[in-house]
């Protein structure tokens, strides 16, 4: 078990000088945040998904900020994620797109598996026919220690559907979100 009073010694700190004494409580606040994603509902999350229109265009939410922690740190990474899907049936509404992001990027993370979870999330709720999921961000943890390269972005992507099969979506959903 993790034991703040004992890192604080270790490092040669006194536990109980003022600026130190409720830390701890501060920090266990902050994770309890910036880690609720465990605690949120992903259908609520969601809102409302919309039936009646036949919709059939890339929709696109992009430069969506996020804050995460590393999994294998416990540092922030953070960035913008980009959104582009093409509806069969159903429309998701924007708000709840953000909120997707929000819910897995308040938990433990890697960069990859945070597109690949809202990617697969948006693909078993709307059964569109494709989904596009792209993060730019940068590691606090490639900073910070190990090889301390200040100005690395990390740029991932997920591919579903036509995304993945057609060339020409791919394209155009890279052309509109160039700017």
């Amino acid at each position: 078990m993790f034991n703040f009073n004992e890192l604080l010694l270790k490092i040669g700190e006194d536990p109980n000088r003022e600026g130190l004494k409720d830390t701890p409580q501060r920090i266990q606040k902050l994770y309890l945040h910036l880690l609720d994603g465990y605690q949120k509902d992903i259908d609520a999350s969601l809102g409302s998904v919309f039936n009646e229109e036949c919709f059939d265009e890339m929709i696109i939410l992009k430069d969506i900020e996020f804050y995460s922690m590393c999994e294998h740190h416990l540092l922030p990474f953070f960035g913008s994620i980009t959104i582009g899907y093409i509806p069969d049936k159903k429309l998701a509404g924007i708000g709840g797109l953000a909120r997707l992001v929000d819910i897995f990027s308040h938990r433990l993370q890697i960069q990859e598996r945070l597109n690949n979870q809202i990617a697969d999330v948006l693909m078993e709720k709307l059964n569109p026919k494709g989904v596009m999921v792209t993060c730019n961000a940068t590691h606090l943890c490639m900073r910070m220690q190990g090889i301390q390269k200040q100005h690395t972005t990390i740029h991932t992507s997920a591919l579903r559907g036509i995304f993945k099969t057609d060339s020409k979506t791919r394209a155009e959903f890279i052309a509109l979100t160039k700017s």
